[in-house]
């Protein structure tokens, strides 16, 4: 195995006999491994990148302590000489962007209703336990094709429990791509907001639109900086499209302004399932 530069701290955890770096961004590395005794593992690692966006050095470990308080699988996390670390099973799959690239070279392919539904089905498990994602995004919605359909990834931002005071820090908002309007109104305002389930909805809503026409919901410049992106966001200036029913009105309504007005993931599922076994039966 060629030498990686995970921290020490970590390499005594894992042992990695293989290791590839997958993700490198604002702060954060991530690697796929094969552990001699845990196995195949995703291991995070955090650093600042601003001061006033330390939260990515704090990120791995508190996603560590969300999957505690949520009794889900994770292997070990501490503190290195720059941030934080955490090692997680690996999940194999893909993310909905890039599974979905027939409807976005054509309008006419057929939507992929199943998918959608276990999308929905993920995040509404999680609301369900008392907890929201606050960054829902194509990339954090690893279709396995496994039982569980799709598994829900990335979870440093999510609040509903209690974390490690030590690895907390406020919501910062997400990727605008997937900012619900209130969220940006709020980081604009204050530099921090609350996430909400209805916020959640929102970001899913985004998320299956994106991935399915390859245009975000709101019109910016593609080099716009994040404030200017919010401030349209706010002030809703909504890019208008045209998919087939049940998914375009249902994505629409995903889209509203209004928290209140964005229909309920049961209901999501129940029509994305209902279309699936229409187009199957059609076929």
């Amino acid at each position: 195995m060629t030498e990686t530069p995970m921290p020490s701290e970590v390499l005594s955890v894992v042992q990695p006999v293989a290791a590839r770096m997958v993700a490198e961004r604002r702060g954060s590395k991530v690697w796929e491994a094969e552990s001699k005794e845990h196995g195949r593992v995703a291991v995070k690692v955090g650093a600042p990148i601003e001061e006033e966006r330390g939260y990515t050095a704090l990120a791995p470990a508190r996603e560590a302590s969300v999957l505690h308080a949520l009794g889900r699988p994770h292997v070990a996390y501490g503190t290195w000489e720059r941030g934080t670390w955490s090692v997680q099973p690996w999940y194999d799959g893909d993310g909905l962007w890039p599974l979905w690239p027939g409807h976005r070279s054509d309008a006419s392919a057929p939507i992929d209703y199943l998918t959608a539904a276990e999308c929905v089905e993920a995040v509404d498990r999680l609301h369900s336990d008392g907890w929201c994602h606050g960054d829902i995004q194509p990339a954090h919605l690893i279709v396995t094709g496994e039982r569980d359909g799709v598994r829900l990834i990335d979870l440093a931002f999510a609040r509903g429990g209690t974390v490690k005071n030590l690895y907390d820090f406020p919501y910062p908002g997400c990727l605008v791509h997937y900012e619900a309007p209130e969220i940006s109104r709020n980081v604009l305002a204050t530099g921090r907001a609350v996430p909400s389930p209805s916020a959640d909805v929102y970001a899913l809503g985004a998320s299956l639109l994106i991935s399915a026409t390859g245009k975000r919901a709101m019109v910016y410049p593609d080099d716009a900086e994040r404030p200017v992106q919010r401030q349209a966001v706010v002030d809703n200036k909504r890019r208008p499209f045209d998919l087939p029913a049940p998914f375009g009105t249902v994505t629409d309504a995903m889209l509203s302004y209004e928290p209140y007005d964005r229909p309920p993931l049961s209901h999501v599922a129940a029509e994305f399932r209902r279309a699936a076994k229409e187009a199957k039966r059609d076929h």
